[in-house]
């Protein structure tokens, strides 16, 4: 069986769940890539392949939330030139789930984490002035565009991890904190909305894991609100800390499974 029903889990597993989808709703609203902490939870408790499935729509109830609060400041040239190598960063990663098996699953979503904040801590220890935004027209823009769109098209279909990938891309690029939540809203809305196909193709999504997303999407609706309060009062150097080290623990514990 891959996917998993409302009736597989205990009621501190959901218990777990529903926090992990609150903070969906949190992160999607004040600061993005904050759920690696969810998807960690997730595999947590789910099977490895299981749990990307049960995860993507409780996103896509985010980013809708999103994409609500922050539309009107998004920037779209930003996203045409992302699109082409993402879409193929998602072929690659859904060719990648076909053969890989629960194990090796884990272990990915693992080591992708790890990665993630790996780069996260180097990024921030080396980037003593922000950098300039880089042009549309620019080959060093464009060659950005697509290392990053590649690995956040694998990453976001393998394990819903494409957050911090693109967090890292849209910080590089300037942008500022609405101008970031808006085209990050619209990126992981249209991404994440064009995943489903391919996870329904392989097993991952069907009638019964929707049950549980369902019941889970309820607690995304309070994280946005939260979220939408915080933004501007949040300590923000102190929680990416704090998801950072969330991050590498989560990543630790799956490695370790």
């Amino acid at each position: 069986m891959n996917t998993m029903t409302l009736w597989h889990i205990t009621s501190w597993e959901f218990a777990a769940l529903a926090f992990a989808a609150l903070l969906v709703g949190f992160s999607k609203t004040a600061v993005s890539g904050a759920n690696t902490v969810s998807l960690a939870v997730f595999a947590a408790v789910l099977p490895a392949r299981a749990s990307t499935g049960v995860l993507l729509p409780v996103l896509i109830a985010g980013d809708v939330l999103a994409v609500a609060t922050y539309r009107r400041h998004a920037h779209w040239p930003t996203l045409w030139r992302l699109f082409p190598a993402v879409a193929a960063g998602v072929v690659v990663g859904t060719l990648f789930l076909v053969w890989a098996d629960d194990a090796v699953v884990r272990t990915s979503i693992g080591a992708i984490l790890l990665l993630m904040a790996g780069v996260t801590l180097w990024r921030r220890r080396t980037a003593n002035t922000e950098d300039e935004p880089d042009s549309v027209a620019t080959r060093s823009g464009r060659v950005k565009a697509r290392s990053y769109g590649v690995l956040g098209g694998f990453t976001t279909m393998v394990a819903n991890a494409g957050g911090p990938v693109m967090s890292m891309y849209l910080l590089s690029a300037g942008f500022r904190k609405l101008g970031f939540l808006g085209t990050s809203a619209f990126f992981f809305l249209i991404v994440n909305v064009s995943k489903v196909p391919f996870s329904a193709g392989l097993g991952l999504i069907d009638g019964r894991s929707l049950v549980l997303d369902a019941a889970l999407a309820v607690f995304v609706v309070p994280g946005a609100f939260i979220g939408k309060w915080a933004v501007n009062r949040i300590n923000q150097r102190l929680f990416e800390q704090l998801v950072i080290a969330a991050t590498i623990v989560g990543g630790v514990q799956l490695l370790l499974r």
